[in-house]
């Protein structure tokens, strides 16, 4: 018979998920991670893109990785173009099936009860619904923790105030002969957000957008100017940006996607979202070793997350909300400027996937930018007054 009550119960197998299940049964919890899909990291809705420090987080072994980049090339609609190469790896693209496969294993080989093809369908005090392999079943919890992505149905049925904004996105993998060193970004393909090229391997690669209209046909017109031919293995995807603004509550935490965690810069979820699910761990341990899940205790999550996290996020989300707001010309304008030898020194010494701030506090400070940069400074003035 199903064991009918766990100290911890996690919904959603993916990075966070796993993450914090593993994390909850090294503890000495009583873990159990329910996912939905028969197969962790199924559908991919990811670019595969990790930062070195991310792919680190995650603590796994070599093999999802696919290919290695040291540095990226920016290209504008109107035809400006920035290149630069660190000379040693910053990210790698992965197989997002196969590292989520083995982070849930490791959360199974810890202890952690894991239940596949089970998904949640509600709610009731201290007790989750499911349905899956055996039916329907209940689940009794002590804590709580949603990582059930960004359309995730723990908040909804907890009826908590979602994620500020939604992006959709589009992404395929092509045949495509390319600089393997670089990172495509093109800025223009979807103005609210940007589109992307990513090396996979030899012959290959990722192209993909998000943003906020028109996605099927700005991807079909991403296309045709790659000149691709022809795709393989096309998916969608939902992009959660601006953490919700309660991150705990009626027993429950909030990880990863499910809590908009993906940086408002570059669309990247596993860094933040790991990072939220080590933060909620502790929390949920410490609500278990004080057999008190109350909100008084679970809000010290909140509070970790954003002394860890938190400032980077609330940065990379009001450059978002600037993006909007960009033109193509003033897009190409500052493209230009970041060509100054020194902008570029410093993008390479300073510059992190992760946590950008260090590199826009140091070039705020270059004057070859002082022109662009008062494009931006005018935007700012102009929404406060909005």
């Amino acid at each position: 018979m199903a064991r009918d009550f766990f100290e911890v119960v996690v919904v959603g197998g993916g990075p966070s998920g796993s993450t914090c299940a593993r994390l909850c049964a090294e503890e000495g919890l009583s873990t159990c991670l329910i996912e939905e899909h028969a197969v962790a990291g199924y559908p991919v809705q990811c670019a595969g893109l990790l930062s070195t420090a991310a792919f680190q987080e995650c603590e796994v072994s070599r093999k999802p990785v696919l290919h290695e980049v040291s540095g990226a090339r920016i290209v504008t609609g109107l035809g400006s173009e920035l290149s630069f190469d660190a000379g040693k790896t910053r990210a790698v693209v992965v197989d997002r099936a196969a590292l989520d496969q083995e982070m849930l294993a490791a959360a199974a080989k810890a202890g952690a009860e894991i239940r596949l093809k089970t998904g949640f369908f509600g709610i009731s005090g201290s007790h989750i619904l499911t349905r899956g392999l055996s039916g329907k079943e209940q689940i009794r919890f002590s804590v709580l923790v949603a990582a059930d992505g960004p359309r995730s149905g723990v908040a909804r049925a907890l009826a908590m105030e979602r994620p500020r904004v939604y992006l959709a996105g589009i992404q395929a993998d092509i045949p495509r002969e390319m600089d393997g060193r670089l990172v495509e970004l093109y800025p223009d393909a979807s103005p609210e957000f940007f589109g992307w090229i990513i090396p996979s391997g030899k012959g290959r690669a990722r192209i993909g957008l998000c943003g906020t209209h028109d996605i099927p046909g700005r991807f079909e017109r991403f296309l045709r100017s790659a000149g691709a031919e022809s795709c393989i293995h096309l998916v969608s995807g939902t992009l959660p940006l601006g953490v919700m603004p309660k991150t705990y509550g009626h027993r429950t935490l909030f990880v990863g996607d499910a809590a908009g965690f993906p940086k408002p810069t570059s669309g990247g979820g596993v860094y933040t979202g790991v990072r939220s699910a080590r933060h909620a761990a502790r929390a949920a341990a410490e609500a278990c070793r004080r057999k008190d899940s109350s909100d008084r205790v679970l809000k010290e999550y909140e509070k970790s997350w954003k002394a860890d996290i938190g400032s980077e996020l609330e940065t990379g989300f009001r450059l978002f909300k600037l993006r909007q707001s960009i033109t193509p010309e003033e897009m190409d304008r500052l493209v230009h400027s970041l060509r100054d030898p020194g902008v570029i020194r410093d993008i390479l010494q300073y510059a992190d996937m992760d946590r950008p701030g260090a590199i826009i506090r140091r070039v705020l400070g270059n004057p070859a930018l002082y022109p662009a940069l008062g494009i931006l400074f005018k935007k700012m003035v102009a929404s406060y007054f909005k």
